[in-house]
């Protein structure tokens, strides 16, 4: 949205009042009454340009077609070009589709445990991972006192089994990267990969190669079982 929009943002955001809808067709009523005074009272020049540009405005030209029948006319150029653009649109769209396109959303009550910490117990801003998360190799764990997601290390994957639908291959447990998770996004932060999570796979092992001749190494796939109960990662290649 265009900056300084804040009040379009807002009513996007939060809705409008109850009367909002009836207090504008009000004022839009009283318009025409309003034009009508502020007429009467103008004289000299500005009299004379304020009636000039009430006869210029919105001339509704001989044969004018009504919105509901515009659509019955002959289609133009121009919407023969946007048809094709966005049926190519629909078709590049469609190369990329998930094997799961609907999953389920689970709240963070489901993945995220409350933990207490402090003398008295009262407070309560760390958070205990109960799902399958990924941790990079890389990983270096901050102290446990300034901790805020605490990952289980039996709940730490790095691997993943790996299915290419067109090629019906599969490949032995390979590394991955946590890219995205479809529901929520803190997930993707804190690593957390449930059903439906897009990941990133190494594929090197499956000789994929571009036009270019450049092999890809890396893939896009989603994960399609319940790691937390199978106690592994099964993904599908997106293709």
């Amino acid at each position: 949205m265009p900056r300084n929009k804040y009040i379009e943002l807002r009513c996007k955001h939060y809705g409008y009042c109850l009367d909002y809808h009836e207090e504008k067709r009000k004022k839009e009523s009283r318009e025409a009454h309003k034009c009508s005074k502020k007429a009467k009272k103008m004289i000299s020049l500005k009299a004379k340009l304020y009636h000039k540009q009430g006869h210029n405005a919105e001339k509704i030209p001989q044969g004018a077609v009504p919105a509901y029948l515009l659509d019955r006319e002959g289609q133009s150029q121009a919407k023969v070009v946007s048809n094709m653009i966005k049926r190519k649109r629909k078709e590049k769209a469609g190369k990329g589709e998930v094997p799961l396109p609907k999953v389920r959303a689970q709240g963070e009550t489901e993945i995220l445990k409350v933990i207490r910490t402090g003398k008295r117990k009262k407070k309560a801003w760390k958070r205990l991972v109960t799902n399958v998360c990924f941790v990079g190799d890389g990983f270096t764990r901050i102290p446990p006192k300034y901790e805020r997601f605490i990952r289980p290390m039996g709940l730490r994957f790095k691997k993943a089994h790996v299915t290419h639908c067109e090629l019906k291959a599969h490949l032995l447990p390979t590394s991955t990267w946590c890219k995205e998770e479809l529901v929520v996004p803190l997930y993707t932060t804190s690593g957390v990969i449930t059903t439906g999570t897009v990941i990133e796979v190494n594929v090197s092992k499956l000789g994929l190669v571009m036009q270019g001749g450049k092999v890809i190494c890396r893939k896009y796939a989603q994960v399609t079982n319940n790691p937390e109960n199978d106690r592994c990662i099964n993904v599908v290649l997106l293709v």
